[in-house]
């Protein structure tokens, strides 16, 4: 009778576990959504146009000043990569223009800080909801062709960005 109770008592925390655990991640609504709705500060950088030669050194401008960002900008909160990001625009004007001149481009680079309206985009598994938001825009020459986009902040395109994931180990398991 004993050995019944306490099977039923570890049963029965068990379950409690279950249900306090379990059961909220499986209907909350962030599961196989994967949606960020905080603050964001993005990254676009836009192509003069969209010829072949315009958006490969877009890529080539990408990596530079990506570069730059990982090994230079504070990225621990949204007011800290903002603000250093802000007080950078002319580094990041010479570091583009510069990537631009080495490959033959006789066109320049211009870094501003704006808050726009950007459609939902996604990034892995993340969707970005649209909205305004503010946003790092580089545009090269005439800066008419097809963008790169990022995420600064949460740094999504840099080696922290692996801290920014939402998860659920249940939906995962019966997923």
């Amino acid at each position: 009778m004993k050995k019944l109770r306490l099977y039923r008592k570890i049963v029965c925390v068990l379950l409690s576990a279950v249900i306090l655990f379990c059961v909220p991640s499986i209907f909350c609504g962030c599961i196989g959504n994967n949606i960020y709705d905080g603050e964001l500060l993005r990254l676009h950088i836009r192509a003069n146009s969209n010829s072949q030669v315009d958006q490969e050194v877009k890529l080539k401008v990408r990596d530079a000043v990506n570069d730059y960002i990982e090994r230079n900008v504070k990225k621990s909160t949204f007011a800290e990569a903002y603000a250093d990001i802000g007080a950078r625009l002319l580094e990041l004007d010479a570091i583009a223009t510069e990537t631009l001149r080495k490959n033959g481009f006789s066109y320049s680079a211009k870094s501003k800080l704006v808050n726009e309206y950007f459609p939902a985009r996604k990034y892995g598994d993340t969707v970005v909801p649209d909205g305004y938001y503010d946003a790092l825009i580089i545009e090269l020459g005439e800066a008419k062709g097809d963008n790169w986009w990022c995420v600064v902040y949460p740094p999504l395109c840099y080696g922290e960005g692996e801290k920014f994931e939402y998860k659920s180990f249940f939906a995962e398991l019966f997923g």
